[in-house]
């Protein structure tokens, strides 16, 4: 509620009249006069109320009225009354109704009744509400208030004493409040006031404003007071001290420094009295010296700790405020203050001082000012520098100068000091140290000399104690390291205020800066000089001492924090000496730095060379001691880790304690945060770090960062807990650095580097000389630095990686590797970099980036290759794409590789030019297409790694796919390169030398190929010559059709001829040794284990390839002029093959002779699945077969479109019309004078008797040898002679002939029961077919030719009874070769002889009526030949051979008899007609005996096949007797009746009863000759007597075997008679019957008379038989019996001497 509200009016006017009442009452009866006037002030107050609506207002103007009542109260002197009074009175001041001439009233009241000694605490607060309620008081009152406050002050009651030192404070103040209000008041109204003239008055305070000049008026008579002089214008003062004085003086300085600095008079008060007084002052304490004498002339008057101290603040004030204006007097102050430091001034006085400077040292600004005033002028004290010396000085005084008892025992506390308490429980080290559980004290240590550290204010801020003592009389007891904690703070503020200052400026400049390079690009920006010179000023002044005191400091320290505060002002100063470009105070302090990081005594040769030597190489231990070293260091400090030092010389252990780690951490950041400021001292910094590092065992991790690890040897460092939960942070912070060196400025990295490599050096020399574990400290941290500045490597580059290389090259193999890891890494990184531009359009870069990587292939140890390697292969898989004009770079140093380097090396290499291959053939440019191949090759070549050599061939067929899909391009690509080197090569006049010139470039490429392929053709090694002549056949074979045709000149002289010759050679003079099994546990095969036999498939495999190549590509061939040449060539290599003593070569030869003669088998063995295995469609083969063997190519669209299709062209059509180009006779005649050759040689069989390893062709040899003929023969028929025919004879006789070894039979020979050809015999057979076909359609006159294709099937006829002679080898037959007995075995010839027989009938069959068949008497031939299986019949070694001999006998004389009746006249038949009798009477009555273990069933088909004979005899010869030589009829009927009769032979034994008799085939016998008996056809009467005799032969026996029989069955008796003779009987009543038969069939006169006499005369004898007991005799006697009763009659026709 405002004091003008209604309410409050109201309020005041109520409390009036009460307070007048009240008055009124007490002096109702000692004071009537008083009670009257308050009586009478009721009443006046009432009317103001009633009549004024201001009332406030109004109340002021009658103040006088209205207060003269109170104010004559007080004059009563009665204690209540007055209490009474002052109290209204206040109420009055404080609702600002009083006026100034009642102000002046109640002054004087107070006045009196101070002068009374009345109510003093009410006087005091009467007094303040006056005044600070309102400005009614001023001039005379108001020093008369002033006064009264003052005088009150020296009373004797101590409350009033302080009440009134308060209130004049209050008051004073009050009067400058009024002056700052009125000057704001007085703002806007500008006054020009009258000149001041010089010094004219001193008082001359006309100009002032009135506030102003009350002020003006009360700081002046201060002065004087302080001075001891009369006031001018505080009149009435009666005492007054200089303590309060100058407290009074020091407040006002303090809170209105505007009132002294905008207004001249006050300025000069300043000038001409409180300077000079102050400086009056002071000078006991200048001339004070402690400890001086007391008989020194005139006794100095002593220093006065309360002045002493108030000086110094308003010293403070002074200097803080008014510097401006008090330059010089202010040099004079610092000075002095400087002064008061010295070690003879008491020891209050040093402490005062300090707060004092440390007053100073928290303002910058100001500190900068000094230095400008004083230290910049010449001629002037260099205050600033003193003062920051002086501190230092301060310090080392304060341990070289040990107090008195100070290193005794506990301090006492100090009285007053606000850190007292914490003094008090601080122990010395004599205390024993403060038993454990407490923390330790901060403190210092240096030299025994012990000082406590206390707090003492917050940073930044100077808060005294002792400058705070205003109570305190008598100098206070200082704690023991209060001065120090003092200094130490201001120190560190000093450095703080400093280097903050500075770098806020350096900021604000660098913004200013920054902006005006925006605005102006073109213009150099140009900073004020005089700005930088301060600060250099500043720097260079100050940081000889803050050095030396903090480098003691530092060393002295116990405390980590303290510790820590230290380095940062060490590490501030150095960044900030960086920026200003201070290199040796950075250096300075950098070297501080550097040694409190290291063990103590820790010589290292860049710091103790004072930092400015930098050259030191080695890092020898030095006899020189640090600086400042305190012998007492390891006493106070604990002990972290204890490491090995870094040295050549191997030495004893180290101890790093916690503050060396700190210091090191320090390091860290100085380098972290202020690298850009280092430049040279990086060389300090980095030797540091890298002797920690290595005491405490760090060492290189993935990417350069280090991690705790483990010393290798030596006494292990040993790392207390506390240092391993550091170590993880320490080598983070470690890295971080190194990281931030992106943010460094180009001048800035490279200095940096220059240290890591300058470092590195050292290490390399120190590692060099013997075995211990290198420092990597150098290398790691380059591998770190390069990898954050990517964005600029190329500036750092070279140094960077021309240094690794250096390490990549040192004999110590951990240094190596770290190079390499280092080098590769960095690499990888710059290639994975984006970089703007790209790599990829700044080739100049990239080649930069990757040539560290080549010249490693310089270096000769394998750790470092395999590196490389496997970076490469890094680069590949990330990069690879992007490679660009790198690729020959890279592409060298895979290839760089040699047989005398390990297995893995070869083996990365590899993995790379495989990714190469798979990946990035399409990324490069195709003029590196052939290195390509080239270091593939190479690959193949190297003998370390065969897997390696296989797998390179492989991908030489993978790019040669490559080159085939992208012809194209690559072609447009070659070409435009080729016109550029053209060019050049013709701008130098020189020639183009290129390999293969002048084939195409492309084609070269595809040369360039080939050739690599060839030379691993024949490779040492088996394996890689298989896979390269594989590979080169099918490239050529896939990918030839790209090669112009001029090419392909060279390619076959001097690719595949040139390979032939060579394998050729190398085979036949190859090594017979047995190879023992490779290495452990390889087998090798038994057909693989000579080299001779290795080399034998190299063979196979290039003559396949090369025939396949000239079958493929024929027609472009044979353009090509020297084709004929080429093809004898090649036949010369087929033929020398063939011949080989070598299976394996000789029959692939017949393949490779196949093939290029165009007939290709079906493939059944493994060097036709090489083919497969290469990936040649079978596609590719069939259709040769489709078109008919060797005939050429049918030209169906469909299927050319097919085979171009397949890998381009596999098989080229020829042209229409052309195709009897591939018809050339002299090519075919070629070929078959070399099959003629091969197999004259191979068939011909040893002469001499055989050696046991004589060479014998293989089956499949001969098999294939012969099956090329029909195909040849169908090229060569127009011109085959009877001659060829012979030799082809010879051929195929010597081929059948030769006989099979006995460990090969078993896969050759059918088991013996299986009646099948091999396949040789089958192609024999088949070669005589295709022969006999071409003569059958052929023309007339080869027809002769069939006689001797006859013949030479008959010679194979006769191999089933007679097998042929191989020279004089000994084979033994099959069936009784146990297979490991015989060495040779002949082949079971059965089936091919039967098969041959086949043949002869089929061909005779189409044959018979030929004139040269008849003429050669092929039919009698044939007949010969059978007549030998027929005689043998059972004895023939194959049972099915007579059976067929029969049968085709049968067949044969089917076609050829009635050919021979036909020419009967001839007699070109004549000499066949008796080698028929004697073949049927071999046959039919043979010599051999069945064997015993015949079945019934088969007995009864041999007889079958008996009767079929005679059945051809009674149907083919006898109705033809006429047309027959009369022997050979005879012959036949001689032989029928001699099988008619079945008589008992003589030597049949009970053993033989089981024999069966031929019956049926004796009664087909007997049925002829009967038929050939009664024929009436009988030409000659010759013919008939002969058969006639026969029958009565016949007859006469029939009689004789019944009459013994009948008395053989009567003198038996019971016995039964022996089968065989009971057969017999039964066999002659049966042909008894048989007879009848014909007898009823034939015409009566056709029957002689003899016979019929005869026939009766049997009739007798049979009815004699009846009696016999045997069923069998009995049924076939009833048979015999019933054909008589037709008989029984004699017939009608007459009978006339025998004759009808």
């Amino acid at each position: 509620m405002s004091i003008s509200s209604p309410e409050a009016v109201k309020k005041l006017l109520e409390n009036m009249q009460t307070d007048l009442r009240s008055l009124s009452m007490e002096c109702k009866k000692k004071f009537p006069p008083v009670k009257e006037a308050a009586e009478s002030g009721i009443v006046k107050i009432k009317t103001i109320a009633a009549r004024n609506t201001d009332i406030l207002a109004a109340l002021k103007e009658n103040s006088l009225e209205v207060v003269q009542p109170f104010l004559m109260g007080c004059g009563t002197k009665e204690p209540k009354i007055t209490q009474l009074c002052l109290a209204a009175i206040q109420r009055l001041m404080s609702h600002e109704v009083v006026s100034e001439a009642a102000a002046g009233n109640i002054i004087n009241m107070l006045w009196q009744l101070m002068e009374n000694g009345l109510e003093e605490l009410k006087l005091l607060q009467t007094v303040l509400v006056l005044l600070t309620t309102n400005t009614v008081v001023h001039d005379e009152v108001l020093s008369k208030a002033i006064v009264l406050c003052f005088r009150l002050h020296f009373t004797k009651d101590n409350i009033t004493n302080n009440t009134a030192a308060a209130t004049v404070r209050q008051v004073v103040t009050v009067v400058f409040e009024r002056m700052v209000a009125e000057d704001e008041r007085c703002k806007g109204i500008v006054e020009h006031p009258p000149p001041v003239q010089g010094n004219t008055n001193r008082r001359s305070v006309s100009t002032l404003r009135p506030s102003a000049k009350d002020a003006y008026m009360l700081f002046q008579d201060l002065c004087q007071l302080v001075n001891a002089d009369a006031p001018y214008w505080l009149v009435g003062m009666t005492e007054m001290t200089r303590t309060f004085g100058l407290e009074l003086l020091e407040s006002v300085l303090n809170d209105f420094p505007g009132v002294f600095l905008q207004h001249q008079e006050f300025s000069f008060l300043l000038k001409e009295r409180v300077c000079p007084l102050v400086i009056k002052l002071f000078s006991p304490n200048i001339k004070f010296r402690q400890g001086s004498s007391a008989s020194s002339p005139a006794p100095v008057e002593k220093p006065y700790f309360p002045i002493c101290m108030r000086l110094l603040r308003v010293v403070s004030v002074l200097i803080k405020h008014f510097y401006g204006l008090l330059v010089t007097e202010c040099e004079i102050f610092l000075s002095l203050l400087v002064k008061f430091l010295d070690g003879e001034k008491p020891q209050w006085l040093r402490a005062v001082a300090v707060e004092s400077v440390h007053r100073l040292c928290v303002q910058p600004h100001l500190l900068r000012s000094f230095c400008q005033s004083y230290d910049m002028k010449q001629h002037s004290t260099k205050v600033f520098r003193d003062i920051v010396n002086a501190l230092g000085s301060f310090i080392q005084s304060l341990f070289i100068v040990p107090n008195a008892g100070n290193s005794t025992a506990v301090s006492a506390p100090a009285g007053g000091s606000g850190s007292g308490g914490q003094g008090a429980a601080q122990g010395g080290p004599g205390a024993g140290g403060v038993s454990g559980n407490l923390t330790t004290q901060a403190a210092f240590e240096y030299r025994g000399t012990w000082i406590p550290l206390m707090t003492v204010s917050v940073q930044g801020s100077a808060k005294a104690t002792y400058l705070e003592m205003l109570d305190k009389v008598e100098p206070p007891s200082i704690p023991e390291g209060y001065a120090m904690s003092v200094a130490f703070s201001a120190l560190l503020d000093l450095v703080r205020g400093i280097t903050s200052m500075i770098e806020r400026e350096l900021a604000v400049e660098e913004e200013v800066a920054a902006e005006f390079r925006d605005t102006h690009p073109d213009q150099q920006w140009q900073p004020q000089p005089g700005v930088h010179l301060v600060w250099e000023e500043m720097v260079s002044a100050c940081w000889c001492g803050l050095l030396a005191a903090l480098s003691l400091l530092l060393d002295a320290s116990t405390d980590e924090t303290a510790t820590e505060n230290i380095l940062k002002a060490e590490l501030t100063m150095a960044s900030l000496c960086g920026r200003l470009g201070l290199v040796t105070p950075r250096d300075a302090f950098i070297t501080a730095i550097c040694k409190a990081s290291l063990p103590p005594h820790y010589a290292l040769t860049v710091l103790s060379s004072n930092a400015a030597n930098l050259s030191g190489k080695a890092y020898s231990i030095q006899g020189q001691s640090v600086q400042i070293i305190s012998p007492s260091s390891e006493s106070h400090q604990q002990v972290v880790a204890v490491g090995q030092p870094l040295t050549s010389q191997p030495q004893g252990t180290v101890v790093l304690t916690a503050k060396n780690i700190q210091c090191m951490r320090t390091l860290l950041n100085l380098a972290h945060c202020h690298g850009a400021v280092l430049g040279t001292s990086w060389q300090l910094v980095l030797a540091t770090l890298q002797h920690l590092v290595w005491i405490l065992g760090l060492k290189p991790g993935m990417g350069g960062a280090l991690k705790p690890g483990r010393a290798v040897e030596g006494p292990s460092t040993v790392l207390t807990t506390a240092v391993m939960t550091d170590l993880p942070v320490i080598s983070n912070i470690l890295s971080r650095l190194f990281e931030s060196s992106q943010y460094l400025d180009d001048v800035s990295l490279h200095h940096l580097i220059n240290a890591l490599c300058s470092l590195s050096l050292e290490a390399m020399e120190m590692a060099s000389g013997n075995n211990k574990e290198p420092s990597l400290f150098a290398v790691a941290k380059l591998l770190e630095t390069g990898l954050v500045n990517m964005d600029r490597i190329e500036i750092l580059w070279r140094p960077l990686t021309g240094h690794l290389l250096e390490v990549c090259q040192h004999p110590n193999s951990r240094m190596r590797e770290w190079g390499a890891e280092a080098l590769t890494a960095l690499i990888k990184a710059s290639l994975a970099y984006k970089h703007d531009p790209p790599l990829a359009q700044n080739p100049r870069l990239q080649l930069l980036l990757l040539n560290p990587l080549k010249e490693l292939s310089n270096v000769l140890h394998a750790d470092i290759r395999q590196k490389q390697l496997e970076s490469v292969l890094q680069i590949l898989q990330s990069q690879g794409d992007s490679l660009g004009p790198g690729w020959p770079l890279v592409l060298g140093v895979i290839g760089a590789i040699r047989n005398d380097q390990g297995e893995s090396l070869i083996r990365t290499a590899f993995q790379c030019l495989q990714l190469v291959v798979t990946d990035f053939l399409p990324a490069m440019p195709c003029t590196c297409l052939q290195i390509v191949v080239d270091v593939a090759g190479s690959f193949g070549l190297q003998n370390q790694e065969l897997n390696i050599s296989l797998t390179s061939i492989g991908l030489l067929w993978n790019i040669s796919d490559y080159f085939f899909q992208r012809g194209e391009a690559i072609i447009q690509d070659l070409e435009r390169e080729e016109e550029a080197l053209q060019k050049q090569a013709q701008e130098k006049g020189e020639t183009l030398n290129r390999p293969f010139h002048p084939a195409p470039p492309f084609d070269c490429l595809w040369l360039c190929l080939y050739a690599k392929l060839g030379e691993m053709c024949v490779d040492p090694r088996p394996a890689v010559r298989k896979s390269a002549g594989q590979t080169l056949f099918s490239t050529i074979a896939a990918h030839g059709t790209l090669l112009q045709q001029p090419t392909w000149h060279i390619v076959v002289w001097k690719v595949l001829f040139q390979l032939l010759g060579c394998v050729r050679t190398s085979s036949t003079t190859a090594d017979k040794e047995k190879i023992e099994s490779g290495g452990g546990n390889i087998l090798i095969h038994h057909s693989r284990d000579t080299a001779e036999k290795q080399w034998a498939e190299t063979w196979v495999l290039t003559l396949a390839g090369v025939a396949r190549i000239f079958n493929t590509r024929r027609y472009l061939l044979q353009q090509l002029g020297d084709f004929f040449e080429a093809w004898e060539v090649l036949l010369n290599h087929i033929q020398s093959a063939a011949l080989s003593k070598n299976n394996e070569v000789s029959l692939a030869a017949l393949k490779s002779f196949q093939e290029i003669l165009q007939i290709v088998t079906p493939v059944r063995d493994s060097a036709g699945d090489a083919f497969a295995a290469m990936g040649v469609p079978p596609v590719l083969i069939d259709p040769f077969s489709a078109s008919g063997p060797g005939r050429p190519l049918v030209r169906s669209d469909s299927l050319v479109e097919r085979l171009t299709r397949y890998n381009g062209a596999e098989l080229q059509a020829p042209p229409p019309g052309e195709e009897s180009a591939l018809e050339d006779s002299a090519l075919w005649w070629s070929a078959w004078n070399t099959w003629y050759r091969t197999g004259t040689d191979s068939t011909r069989p040893p002469s001499g008797p055989t050696e046991k390893f004589s060479f014998i062709p293989s089956q499949p040899f001969l098999t294939a040898l012969i099956q090329i003929f029909p195909a040849l023969y169908q090229h060569i028929k127009a011109n085959f002679s009877m001659e060829d025919l012979k030799k082809l004879g010879v051929i195929l006789h010597g081929a059948v002939s030769v006989p099979i070894s006995s460990d090969a039979s078993p896969f050759i020979l059918p088991s013996y029961t299986e009646a099948v050809l091999t396949s040789l015999q089958e192609a024999v057979l088949t070669a005589l077919d295709v022969l006999q076909k071409a003569i059958c359609v052929g023309p007339e006159n080869l027809q002769v030719m069939y006689p001797a294709i006859f013949e030479q099937l008959l010679l194979f006829v006769e191999f089933s009874c007679k097998p042929p002679q191989y020279g004089r080898m000994e084979t033994k037959h099959v069936a009784n070769a146990k297979y490991n007995q015989a060495e040779w075995v002949a082949l079971n010839y059965v089936p091919f002889a039967e098969r041959s027989l086949e043949v002869v009938v089929d061909l005779y069959h189409k044959t018979a009526c030929h004139k040269a068949v008849i003429n050669e008497k092929v039919l009698q031939n044939i007949i010969k030949t059978l007549r030998m299986p027929l005689g043998l019949k059972y004895s023939c070694p194959s049972e099915s051979t007579w059976k067929l001999a029969v049968s085709s006998l049968l067949k044969v004389l089917s076609i050829g008899l009635p050919v021979a009746r036909q020419h009967a006249l001839s007699g070109k038949f004549d000499t066949m007609w008796p080698e028929l009798a004697n073949a049927f009477e071999d046959f039919l009555f043979t010599k051999s005996t069945p064997p015993d273990n015949v079945s019934i069933q088969e007995f009864q088909k041999n007889e079958a096949v008996d009767v079929e004979v005679v059945q051809l005899i009674s149907t083919e010869i006898l109705p033809f007797a006429n047309f027959i030589p009369k022997d050979f009829v005879g012959q036949i009927m001689t032989m029928l009746n001699r099988g008619s009769i079945h008589s008992q032979s003589a030597s049949f034994t009970e053993a033989e009863i089981d024999v069966r008799m031929r019956e049926d085939f004796s009664k087909v016998c007997f049925e002829t000759l009967l038929q050939f008996s009664f024929s009436n056809k009988v030409s000659t009467p010759q013919e008939g007597y002969i058969s006639r005799m026969a029958l009565s032969v016949l007859l006469k026996r029939s009689q004789d075997v019944l009459r013994r029989y009948v008395e053989d069955e009567r003198l038996s008796g019971r016995c039964p008679l022996p089968r065989q003779q009971v057969t017999e009987i039964i066999f002659v009543l049966k042909a008894i019957s048989t007879l009848m038969d014909s007898l009823k069939k034939t015409q009566p006169e056709n029957v002689d008379g003899n016979t019929w006499a005869q026939v009766i005369a049997l009739y007798p004898t049979l009815v004699e038989c009846i009696t016999c007991s045997s069923p069998e005799v009995s049924s076939a006697l009833k048979e015999a019996l019933g054909p008589f009763k037709d008989f029984m009659q004699p017939p009608v026709s007459r009978v006339q001497n025998g004759e009808s």
